[in-house]
């Protein structure tokens, strides 16, 4: 078996699906002739024809718009925004349509759409091309979010998404799209959505994070282990809804929790996450909760964007105040 690359897994999951869904259809900015700027779709145009991969003007309201339009007429589009920084003109439809329609219908209509978006920095691109801005997507009802962290992940989560009846925001880090491989069987089988994957287990502080930072919690993980102590480390995967047992079950366990996500950290998602470790968890912790986040400002130009990533030894630092402060 192959291995292969988190963008190869992205590809490999579109083209499944087209194979054995006439409905699926994807659409984008040079998604078709050019394969997208990160080649997600490439050959994709090839093989299933223009009318099924379709490249669109440079407009993103009306990519999202058309989106939801083929969605609520029985179709499965797959819209890309070429990155998480061309997305907000998509919100106007996402938030006011798509994410309301089976409330508004009372399930008479569904939008069984994917927002596709390379996501997150460290690739050395300007700011609007290096934004993680998912927060701003889990405060809508009606949405689920989406950001896988290696290829067998995004390869299951998106076959998921695709089938999922509601509309899905599948952001792609791409810091890691070519970072690493790992074989991923192209055999069509989804991974749950809706569901925290434990990556390795611990005693001693639980680790929770999502997408690329993934990377730097275990790489945390075994600096903590070399000191002798256990950290459990968490793969949030959906941000919402949100597997929140998984969670908390973690903290009973370890009675510490390190949450880390390269977003800014005010009113970053996690600290929705610290909010419901201090609500209903209360009792197991034996520290404060700590976050380690992007700081409050924008991403920098690549001199400093590093140094704006949360890192593996700010993540170890973190985990030994908690042991430090029980």
């Amino acid at each position: 078996m192959a291995q292969i690359t988190l963008i190869e897994a992205v590809t490999q999951a579109l083209a499944y699906e087209m194979k054995h869904d006439d409905s699926v259809v994807v659409l984008g900015e040079d998604v078709g002739v050019n394969g997208g700027v990160f080649r997600a779709t490439q050959g994709l145009q090839e093989k299933f024809g223009e009318w099924r991969v379709i490249d669109t003007p440079l407009d993103e309201m009306t990519i999202a718009g058309v989106t939801v339009g083929m969605a609520v007429q029985g179709m499965k589009p797959v819209a890309e925004a070429q990155f998480e920084g061309f997305i907000y003109p998509m919100m106007e439809h996402i938030a006011c349509h798509a994410a309301r329609m089976r409330n508004r219908t009372r399930g008479r209509l569904t939008v069984p759409a994917v927002w596709r978006a390379p996501w997150g920095g460290g690739i050395r691109a300007p700011e609007h091309h290096s934004e993680a801005n998912e927060h701003l997507f889990t405060n809508i009802p009606g949405l689920r979010v989406v950001l896988p962290s290696s290829p067998a992940r995004a390869y299951g989560l998106l076959l998921a998404a695709i089938r999922d009846p509601d509309p899905v925001i599948f952001f792609e880090p791409k810091r890691i799209y070519r970072q690493y491989k790992e074989e991923v069987p192209d055999d069509g089988e989804a991974l749950p959505l809706d569901v925290c994957f434990v990556l390795r287990d611990g005693t001693d502080v639980t680790i929770v994070s999502w997408g690329a930072q993934v990377k730097e919690a275990l790489e945390a993980a075994d600096a903590l282990a070399a000191e002798g102590i256990s950290a459990e480390v968490i793969d949030v995967a959906t941000l919402t809804p949100l597997d929140f047992d998984t969670i908390a079950e973690s903290v009973a366990k370890t009675g510490r929790c390190v949450i880390v996500h390269e977003a800014p950290k005010t009113a970053g998602f996690g600290a929705e996450i610290a909010a419901r470790v201090a609500e209903e968890c209360l009792y197991d912790l034996l520290a404060p909760v700590e976050r380690v986040t992007g700081p409050d400002t924008h991403i920098p130009l690549f001199r400093l964007e590093m140094k704006y990533l949360p890192s593996a030894e700010r993540v170890v630092d973190a985990a030994k105040r908690t042991l430090a402060a029980s």
